[in-house]
């Protein structure tokens, strides 16, 4: 029976940034399928995570549909070579979550604000995210998932190096080199 069946025991779950975490992050945006290059290691690290029981959701940013440096299609076609990839490798993602607007809409659902923490929690059917592990590169990945009580796990990969330079991590930030080594401590904390 797997770990999510068992009513007596807790979902497992962990939710991923994406650019900077499974792929190489970029300052102008990735743009297209062929920009979209995993870390090395990440699409095994997922496969771990999977094997381990674990739902793997990504949460993630996408303001370049509102900015129209791509369309909808075209985040499709970017997903589309992503989840080709993971299942490659054995892996799958089991949920994305992903906020198209721009930083100037102020929406609810763009990180650091907790919009995508909020849904995640509801499509679950989890009254919170207390524990839950939320692997990201930027501060405001990491404040969105403080706010529902996910634990924030930042990596080092992407732009991990200057969000831990520049300081203020929440009380309690776990720090890695990468996702891979994330994936270490979390499957081994949870066997």
């Amino acid at each position: 029976m797997p770990a999510s069946a068992d009513p007596n025991r807790p979902m497992k779950l962990v939710i991923l940034d994406r650019d900077g975490v499974v792929n190489f992050d970029s300052d102008q945006y990735i743009k297209s399928p062929s920009e979209w290059k995993p870390i090395p290691g990440s699409l095994e690290a997922i496969a771990r995570l999977n094997q381990a029981g674990f739902r793997v959701v990504l949460a993630t940013n996408q303001s370049g549909l509102g900015r129209g440096l791509f369309d909808m299609a075209t985040l499709n076609a970017i997903h589309a070579k992503m989840h080709k990839l993971l299942a490659q490798h054995g892996a799958r993602i089991d949920a994305l979550f992903f906020c198209p607007h721009a930083a100037d809409a102020n929406c609810d659902c763009r990180k650091p604000k907790p919009g995508m923490f909020e849904e995640i929690a509801r499509r679950f059917n989890l009254a919170n995210l207390e524990g839950v592990p939320a692997v990201g590169d930027s501060l405001r990945d990491l404040l969105a998932a403080v706010e529902l009580g996910a634990q924030p796990i930042l990596v080092r990969s992407g732009k991990g190096e200057r969000t831990l330079a520049a300081g203020g991590l929440p009380p309690n930030t776990l720090i890695f080199a990468d996702l891979a080594e994330a994936v270490d401590y979390l499957t081994a904390k949870a066997a």
